[in-house]
This record gives structure tokens, C-alpha cells and sequence, in this order.
């Protein structure tokens, strides 16, 4: 390994770590619910399933990106694309699937968070897969 390859394993991972950073604070600004109040403050068990279903479907997401882009400007692209998909999905939850979600949530029904994370990971799957070139 030469330095090279290291310089380029941090440019990504820390890129990375700035795409997670910027996903969280979009996603729970689209949220109407406080993710972290209810989390740290309420225990709210839906809301750290839900949230965290979320952050783990975008990082599933990033790392197709990572292993199949050809530059660092098509790696931060292609993760756009994937943050984009990512909050859709929560708007489809919300406003098609389960209209009643942010109440369920914040009710702490973890069936609710279980489903919201199911659907985030499997959309961070699909994301993925659909960015191999």
C-alpha cells in the first residue's frame, strides 16, 4: 500500500462521514418530529428504529456508491441522488403508505419504527444496486 491509496481511503471516508452528517440533518428537518428529542429525552424505541433504519439504508446507499464510482465528484453525485431517494421514501411512507406514522411514532409504536426502518434499509439496498455502471 503507498500513500496514495491511503490519502484516497480518507478523502471518501471522510466525505462519507460529512454525506451521513448532512443526511441526518435533512432527514429530521423533513421529519415533523423531533427525532432526537424523542430518542434522548423520551426513549421513544420507534423513533431510534426509525431514524436509525434511515442512516443505515443512506450508508448502505453511499457505499454502492463509493465501491462503483469512478471519481470523487461522481462518488459525492451519486450520493445526492441517494439522499434525494432516501427522503422520498420517508414521503412516501408518510403521505401514501401509513398517514398516520409521525403520531405512531411519536406514540412510540415500534411496529411503526420497524416498518419505517424496513422500508429505509430496503430502499438503501435498491439504491445501491441501481448504481452499479
Amino acid at each position: 500500500m503507498d500513500i496514495s491509496e491511503l490519502l484516497s481511503f480518507a478523502a471518501y471516508f471522510s466525505i462519507s462521514l460529512v454525506l451521513m452528517v448532512l443526511f441526518k440533518i435533512i432527514y429530521t428537518m423533513i421529519t415533523p418530529h423531533d427525532e432526537w428529542k424523542l430518542i434522548k429525552e423520551n426513549k421513544n424505541t420507534a423513533a431510534a428504529l426509525g431514524l436509525g433504519g434511515a442512516v443505515i439504508g443512506f450508508a448502505i446507499a453511499i457505499s454502492g456508491t463509493i465501491t462503483n464510482s469512478i471519481s470523487i465528484l461522481d462518488f459525492v453525485i451519486w450520493s445526492v441522488v441517494a439522499l434525494v431517494a432516501q427522503t422520498l421514501a420517508f414521503l412516501i411512507v408518510r403521505f401514501v403508505f401509513m398517514p398516520k406514522i409521525v403520531s405512531r411514532i411519536e406514540n412510540d409504536e415500534v411496529s411503526a419504527g420497524i416498518m419505517l426502518a424496513a422500508v429505509s434499509i430496503s430502499v438503501g439496498l435498491l439504491n445501491a444496486a441501481c448504481m452499479t455502471y
